[in-house]
């Protein structure tokens, strides 16, 4: 790699710029942060890193780990990690990639979410390494006076070049006064905490730059951004989201995780290898190089669902899973499934299913019947009328759902 002016790169600056590009969609200015690095090895001074959330939202899915599995990787390169719960943002909510105002969240809900984001975000990043700021600290303060010295550093032109804002105007859809002030805000933060780095996903860039703009604004070394690739969810085909019903909670039970992660294609093993894994790039090719030359992709795959599961769960628990997964491919039932108590014997197979919480409705139920997806003591039911007498049942509904039904 040649960069104007650039340092003599000694081993360890090759690893950190080796750690800090991996996977990553954009890293800028790349001269910037090399001399960064540079200077950090020099002085023994840490980077300051910079990832802000809002918490929006009470849990997180492993999408999510993405930026926090590369604020980890810079973490243990001895960089200080910043880990900002934006509660005050949150009161506006990023307009990112939105076609309409976000509806704003109580302070009652921010609080909740933001202990459960931590808390969440702690089974990735250090506890004892990871610095925790709420950026109330210094919205608060800045009061109407100093609102209005912000929102001066930056023009209503510049505002209107951020893609969502142009085409929202462009289609006639409203914009509140309010919106523009979250990208100046999230700026501010990074003049607040003179952070030397600010991650976050594509969709942040604008806001990641706004950074730049008002630390040289104050006469601060400006941070450089590195803005990581949206993960594609369990349907190989959108980002993982919560509304298509593609992802993986991370308070999910570990033999469901597990599962979810062996159903990804073989082909798309190898992004989530890159962006998920603690493996070095070199182990994650080595592997890949075993498996293109004839190692059953399935041992990559289990090895991988089993360091996403240890990592929310234990080692143990990503054992058991494993033996638990192995067990219901041969057609076994779980040692451990929910027993469930039902009376109105006979009962049909339709109301039994949703009673059982093992279908969301009859309809529903109906529909996995017909697909062969309904199994009662190990046969595959075919008719929508069967009705069971009293008795203890093993229910199965598809390869992961199960119940011992007890119906009097």
């Amino acid at each position: 790699m040649t960069v104007d002016d650039s340092p003599v790169l000694s081993d360890a600056l090759r690893h950190a710029l080796e750690v800090s590009q991996r996977g990553v969609d954009e890293l800028l200015p790349l001269p910037d942060w090399t001399r960064k690095l540079a200077r950090s090895e020099a002085t023994g001074q840490p980077l300051r890193i910079k990832l802000g959330l809002d918490p929006t939202a009470p849990d997180i899915h492993i999408g999510h780990t993405v930026v926090l599995n590369k604020m980890r990787q810079l973490q243990d390169l001895g960089h200080q990690v910043i880990f900002l719960i934006g509660d005050f943002t949150t009161l506006i909510g990023d307009p990112s990639g939105r076609n309409s105002t976000r509806p704003p969240l109580t302070a009652e809900q921010i609080k909740i979410n933001a202990e459960t984001y931590y808390t969440q975000a702690s089974k990735v990043l250090d506890p004892a390494r990871t610095e925790i700021r709420y950026n109330s600290e210094w919205c608060d303060a800045l009061g109407a006076r100093g609102m209005i010295q912000l929102a001066a550093k930056y023009t209503v032109a510049r505002m209107m070049e951020r893609n969502d804002f142009h085409q929202r105007f462009s289609d006639g859809s409203s914009i509140s006064l309010h919106e523009f002030l979250y990208p100046l805000l999230q700026g501010y933060d990074s003049v607040a905490l003179k952070s030397d780095l600010e991650l976050g996903g594509t969709d942040q860039k604008f806001n990641l730059l706004m950074g730049r703009h008002l630390q040289q604004e104050y006469g601060q070394e400006p941070q450089c951004v590195l803005t990581m690739p949206l993960l594609i969810g369990l349907d190989g085909v959108d980002k993982m989201s919560k509304s298509k019903n593609n992802y993986i909670g991370i308070t999910e039970d570990a033999n469901t995780m597990f599962a979810k992660v062996l159903s990804i294609s073989d082909t798309l093993m190898w992004d989530w290898y890159t962006l998920l894994s603690f493996k070095s790039l070199a182990e994650i090719a080595a592997l890949r190089r075993e498996v293109e030359g004839g190692r059953n992709p399935k041992d990559a795959k289990v090895m991988l669902a089993k360091e996403i599961t240890a990592r929310f769960h234990s080692a143990a628990a990503a054992d058991a899973a494993e033996a638990d997964f192995q067990n219901r491919s041969k057609g076994g039932v779980p040692d451990d499934i929910p027993e469930v108590a039902l009376s109105g014997a006979p009962l049909g197979i339709g109301a039994l299913l949703k009673q059982a919480n093992l279908a969301p409705s009859t309809s529903e139920a109906n529909r996995l019947i017909d697909g062969a997806g309904v199994r009662v003591d190990g046969g595959t039911v075919s008719d929508r009328g069967l009705k069971l007498g009293a008795g203890t049942y093993v229910v199965q509904v598809g390869k992961r759902k199960f119940a011992r039904v007890t119906l009097a």
